[in-house]
């Protein structure tokens, strides 16, 4: 019988065989892929938008700043936004997609012509990608040079009145499209919002002091925790997921000691508070977090996407890893977006079959790209992706 996107991705995350393998994207930063499915990239016009609002308020950053906020706060906005984003998930077939609820281009703190600081401190830089114009937010450094810095900067609150907008649109959107898509709020966790809003140097110096450490990490810490509560109270009965990378190609950012001290507990306690209503927790981490992966699994995370197929870890392989931990935890991932930017259609079939047979059985898989889908991507490759998944990824799975 065929399944709604939501059950699809519920049964495969209880470890139970739906009517297909489940599909799941971060986000689609592709002209190309929007162009072949006839839709307009969600963030197209936003650099020339920034640009007439500066001019408009003749460089007044208060006032350009305020404008932007209510701009992208109006109903049709909002709507139009989720549509754009929902309705090129929907065309390709994916059946999860999520919404961001902190930080980034949605809630930013302060705004310049050709950049904004976010609700964490992070600065991004409004850019265009060289190779086809497209308009991206790119992470640059962080807004705080230090723990007095951070401390004299507003902190960011769960119970912002635009976040229970934004959502409220988002399950709105959702119960249009009549199943086709599951719809999830994600938000920054812990350890990458405070590092990216001091920038490396500067957080490596704090790390040289527990105590502010440890204040940081913990109101973020809290703050997360707040939001799921926030999400639960306004209904949320489904999937949330945490962005927190903790690693890089060859290790984690941070000894492994420390992420259990200040990071894994509230992580453990997002679960606790999501689990207590039956809401399911996905972590997405980059990079080799080989030497954590089993703490993660303890805390009681529900899914980990996207286990990078690119680090120099021999061990830290989404194979071995569903061997030890197919019972405990659901994978999804892991297309490497470099392969999918790099080799033939036909290897990119090959191994998305291999990752479908290989994983799929008894549920516990969600088919993804290894992180993105971003502009380097071939679209020959991303459809061979997808298409590879609708000819071998029904149940019972076909060798």
């Amino acid at each position: 019988m065929q399944m709604n996107a939501r059950n699809r991705i519920i049964t495969a995350m209880n470890h139970k065989e739906p009517d297909k393998v489940p599909s799941f994207e971060l986000s689609i930063d592709n002209l190309k892929i929007c162009e072949h499915f006839g839709e307009q990239y969600v963030f197209e016009g936003l650099i020339d938008s920034f640009h007439k609002i500066y001019e408009l308020c003749k460089g007044d950053i208060e006032a350009l700043s305020s404008t932007i906020l209510q701009a992208t706060e109006t109903r049709s906005y909002i709507k139009n936004t989720l549509k754009q984003h929902l309705n090129l998930y929907r065309k390709i077939g994916i059946d999860m997609a999520t919404v961001p609820f902190t930080g980034y281009i949605l809630f930013p703190r302060i705004c310049y012509k050709d950049y904004f600081i976010d609700e964490y401190g992070r600065v991004f830089d409004l850019k265009r990608n060289p190779s086809d114009m497209m308009d991206i937010a790119y992470y640059k450094t962080g807004y705080f040079a230090n723990y007095e810095e951070y401390s004299e900067f507003e902190r960011p609150k769960a119970d912002d009145p635009r976040r229970e907008k934004y959502y409220k649109a988002m399950k709105k959107m959702e119960q249009q499209l009549n199943g086709e898509i599951f719809v999830i709020p994600s938000i920054w966790g812990v350890f990458e919002s405070t590092w990216q809003a001091f920038g490396f140097t500067n957080f490596s110096k704090l790390l040289l002091s527990k105590r502010n450490l440890e204040q940081v990490f913990n109101e973020r810490g809290q703050f997360m925790v707040n939001l799921i509560q926030a999400f639960v109270e306004w209904g949320e009965r489904g999937v949330i997921l945490i962005y927190d990378d903790y690693g890089f190609k060859s290790g984690l950012l941070m000894s492994p000691n420390k992420y259990r001290r200040y990071i894994l507990p509230w992580i453990e306690k997002a679960c606790t508070v999501a689990h207590e209503k039956g809401v399911k927790i996905i972590l997405h981490s980059c990079g080799d977090i080989f030497p954590i992966f089993k703490d993660i699994v303890d805390i009681g995370v529900d899914a980990i996407h996207p286990i990078e197929p690119t680090t120099a870890n021999s061990e830290y392989n989404i194979f071995k890893l569903h061997e030890k931990y197919s019972e405990k935890i659901t994978f999804i991932g892991n297309v490497s977006p470099q392969d999918l930017s790099d080799k033939p259609p036909e290897y990119i079939e090959k191994y998305t079959k291999t990752l479908i047979e290989t994983l799929g059985p008894d549920g516990g898989y969600i088919l993804s790209s290894g992180h993105s889908i971003n502009p380097a991507v071939k679209l020959e490759n991303f459809l061979a992706m997808y298409n590879t998944l609708q000819n071998y990824g029904k149940y019972p799975l076909q060798k």
